[in-house]
């Protein structure tokens, strides 16, 4: 789970912005954009990063030592310096030694919001490939160069400008790339006119097309003036807070263990599909097996642990979790009270909105008990009973529906 972040570019169109400072480095909403880009891939679970960086590398290196997403999600981050302008292949091929097996690459001066981990849930299909590419869709193709993929996903062409007038696709800028793609690459190279059309050539480069997802590229001086206002706007998302015994996985009574812990019918599809809609993915789960010895926090987190790559699996993530181990009645020593993050009491979701920009008015809860719903409309939020069925039905028809604020559901 590693991503190469491309941070090389002059960033000339801008002029006097970028004389002294990397593109993204340059501010938005008063923080580095660098800063965002880091803030997305540690919320959806990715923790080492190498940032492939030239000019003013000094900058880079000093960024990374204050930078706050480091610190909230513990991120591992290196830096490959370039010996030279080396292209976007040759800045890979520098940094060839320090990459995995399987790495994501992005742009520095863009931010396109998908989550990454389709990309991977897509390579784990029945289908040898060496690369995945996130596709966006455009109304006119015809002002771009356009990508061709066949029904299965695989790109067959790339058109440096197309012709072809209408809906399109194009390259997105994300990647997902086994470290095999290298033999493609030189000191000086290109990612897109040297890599991508090897590939292809293969049969061996896939895709996975996003038709409404925001995308902005900062590096001309119209853009960059509109993500001051966009970004900052686009970070607030409507959040789904699920419970986990009874709607992630089955509740066998007082889950605390790997050997007891099974997931419910389409769970992990179910969370891909709020990621690719946009949500953040929140857990909160009352677990009052910590506060009778059952199990302890340390399994309790190692269990986290375990849901978090099953999601993966299946291209989904969820974006931080709230447990609480406390019982008035039957809890041991200091677990032995009433505390306001136990459902129904809402105090694990208000902590949440507390640390995270949360639309409320567009967020809900799904849990298959009415303290769960109780919690949510003590916090503010919609709910939706569970019923144990398939999961990824259930909110397939809930995302259909078009979920209601404030309302609750049985």
């Amino acid at each position: 789970m590693q991503c190469a972040i491309l941070c090389g570019g002059l960033g000339t169109r801008l002029g006097q912005l970028t004389a002294e400072t990397p593109k993204p480095l340059l501010a938005v909403d008063g923080t580095p954009f660098l800063e965002t880009l880091l803030f997305e891939l540690g919320r959806q679970g990715i923790r080492r990063v190498l940032l492939l960086a030239a000019f003013r590398n000094d900058k880079i290196t000093a960024f990374v030592q204050t930078s706050a997403a480091v610190q909230r999600f513990s991120l591992d981050v290196s830096i490959a310096v370039e010996p030279d302008r080396a292209g976007t292949g040759g800045a890979l091929w520098h940094a060839r030694e320090q990459l995995d097996d399987w790495f994501y690459l992005i742009n520095g001066d863009t931010w396109f919001d998908i989550p990454l981990l389709s990309l991977h849930g897509k390579a784990r299909e029945d289908r040898p490939c060496e690369g995945v590419i996130a596709l966006r869709q455009v109304d006119d193709g015809s002002r771009y160069g356009t990508v061709d993929f066949d029904a299965q996903g695989q790109v067959t062409a790339f058109a440096e400008k197309s012709s072809q007038q209408g809906v399109s696709h194009i390259n997105g800028g994300i990647y997902l790339l086994s470290r095999t793609v290298l033999r493609f690459t030189a000191p000086q190279c290109s990612i897109e006119h040297d890599v991508l059309p090897a590939l292809v050539a293969e049969g061996s480069l896939l895709s996975v097309p996003f038709d409404q997802n925001y995308f902005i590229d900062i590096g001309i001086p119209e853009t960059y003036e509109r993500a001051q206002v966009e970004i900052p706007a686009h970070k607030t998302r409507p959040a789904a807070f699920l419970d986990r015994d009874g709607v992630l996985n089955r509740d066998h009574g007082h889950v605390g263990t790997l050997d007891r812990f099974e997931l419910m019918p389409g769970a992990a599809e179910g969370v891909a599909k709020l990621n690719a809609a946009g949500f953040y993915v929140f857990v909160v789960t009352n677990q009052a097996g910590i506060g009778r010895g059952y199990y302890s926090e340390a399994e309790h987190l190692a269990l986290m642990d375990h849901l978090a790559l099953q999601l993966r699996k299946a291209g989904g993530h969820f974006d931080d979790h709230r447990y609480c181990p406390y019982h008035p009645e039957a809890g041991v020593g200091h677990y032995r009270q009433a505390h306001p993050w136990r459902k129904p009491e809402p105090g694990m979701l208000l902590d949440l909105m507390e640390h995270w920009s949360v639309d409320i008015e567009r967020s809900f809860i799904i849990g298959d008990k009415p303290s769960d719903l109780q919690a949510g409309q003590r916090a503010g939020v919609g709910g939706y009973l569970f019923d144990h069925g398939n999961l990824a039905a259930f909110i397939d028809t809930l995302l259909t529906n078009q979920h209601t604020p404030g309302q609750s559901h049985a």
